[in-house]
């Protein structure tokens, strides 16, 4: 199963449009945002996407309630799926994950951080796949991850300003 990853979208919407369909372009079956939307309008972006979407709040996701009307699968963290035969444990941070629900997956994919990261420990992949918003680093990433072979491909997105 080949799973797409965008995190840390904040509102910035060229971004949003190229990482989805880069994702969407590779055939995902099912795309994780592990938070950071940020408002409603945004979300909206998300909301018809024709594969399912496992989405988590961040800590710059504000308008709770106006995201929730948008995306009622939203939820705090940790949310944990079955995907391809794997536990995916999926939170906006990797320090706010329980040291057991961590035990427990198989998958651990976080953001907030805004940074790319691909560690392998404890017969476990942890997977942050950067900034969608490209406002932290300057490059705006997305990511696929194959639930067979834990290949995890970064995406480079154009995004003009």
């Amino acid at each position: 199963m080949l799973i797409g990853v965008i995190s840390d979208t904040h509102d910035r919407m060229p971004a949003i449009d190229a990482g989805l369909t880069a994702l969407l372009d590779r055939e995902v079956d099912a795309i994780i945002h592990p938070g950071d939307v940020v408002a409603p309008f945004a979300a909206k972006k998300f909301a018809s996407l024709p594969v399912p979407l496992h989405v988590t709040y961040g800590n710059n996701d504000g308008e709770r309630v106006g995201l929730k009307s948008v995306l009622p699968q939203i939820v705090d963290g940790p949310l944990v799926v079955e995907l391809g035969g794997r536990s995916i444990l999926v939170h906006h941070f990797i320090d706010w994950c329980d040291a057991a629900d961590i035990a427990r997956a198989d998958i651990v994919i976080t953001g907030h951080t805004h940074a790319v990261s691909v560690e392998r420990e404890d017969n476990k992949l942890l997977l942050n796949p950067g900034e969608a918003c490209g406002w932290v680093h300057g490059t705006c990433t997305v990511a696929t991850l194959d639930t067979d072979s834990l290949e995890v491909d970064i995406i480079e997105l154009d995004v003009q300003p």
